[in-house]
């Protein structure tokens, strides 16, 4: 993938050439920028990441209704994550964060979340969708409860100071044969980062970070991650969530 750059309608340039600078990105003017290429670039909407066509950026906006009470209750995450007799606020380690959409779930339902993404492009695109998140009443108190660390979770999880309630895992699926059938952020993402080849690495370092509880998302019909045999699982009609305890 050629060199990401970064762009902003003029009001925004300031915060377009700090991040510019922080990750080593070339700040190039509107209208020079190339369409065709992968870049970054701050409007009054936040920051997106563009290339082709596609444009993406975090919105967790879209997710307010799926976080409303009634229907929290209904999602399998929230159902994979309860652990039984555990007093007072949980705290929880997403290790493959993302774009925290699930994080934001976990954090709705009253986890304190730890998120980890080693990427610092979508690092960048998270702590936006972060920052605009605390500008919102239908989101400050839920993502007050979420923190981004631009780490990889592997090491991070062999030198944890704390020991988690639980420890999300979600490595990314591979692309599907049909382009039509991957959404336009995964396939920007991807071009980003590729789907995890260190499967038994990042479940030893779940397991050595010694959780209550390791969760990991799967394809419904896919195999189990390190072909580690969970104590139970959740499915739902796409996906499962395998749930390993820990004594």
């Amino acid at each position: 993938m050629d060199k990401i750059c970064i762009g902003a309608d003029e009001k925004y340039t300031d915060r377009a050439l700090e991040l510019a600078s922080r990750l080593r990105l070339d700040y190039v003017e509107k209208e020079m920028m190339n369409r065709e290429e992968m870049f970054l670039y701050y409007d009054e909407n936040g920051l997106s990441l563009n290339a082709n066509g596609q444009s993406m950026r975090g919105d967790f906006r879209t997710m307010v209704k799926r976080l409303q009470h009634n229907n929290l209750s209904h999602e399998l995450l929230v159902k994979a994550s309860k652990i039984k007799d555990v007093v007072g606020e949980m705290r929880l380690l997403d290790a493959t964060a993302g774009m925290g959409e699930d994080s934001l779930i976990l954090a709705a339902a009253g986890f304190k979340v730890d998120m980890y993404e080693y990427n610092p492009i979508i690092v960048a695109l998270l702590e936006d969708a972060l920052l605009r998140g605390r500008d919102d009443p239908d989101l400050a108190a839920i993502v007050s409860r979420m923190t981004v660390h631009n780490e990889d979770s592997i090491e991070a999880m062999r030198h944890l100071d704390y020991r988690p309630d639980c420890i999300l895992l979600d490595p990314m699926f591979p692309a599907r044969q049909k382009s039509s059938l991957v959404k336009k952020k995964f396939q920007l993402l991807q071009q980003l980062e590729q789907p995890c080849m260190e499967e038994r690495e990042l479940l030893e370092a779940a397991t050595m970070a010694k959780p209550r509880k390791i969760i990991i998302k799967r394809m419904l019909k896919g195999p189990y991650l390190a072909n580690i045999k969970p104590s139970y699982s959740i499915t739902g009609k796409s996906i499962r969530y395998d749930c390993i305890m820990i004594n």
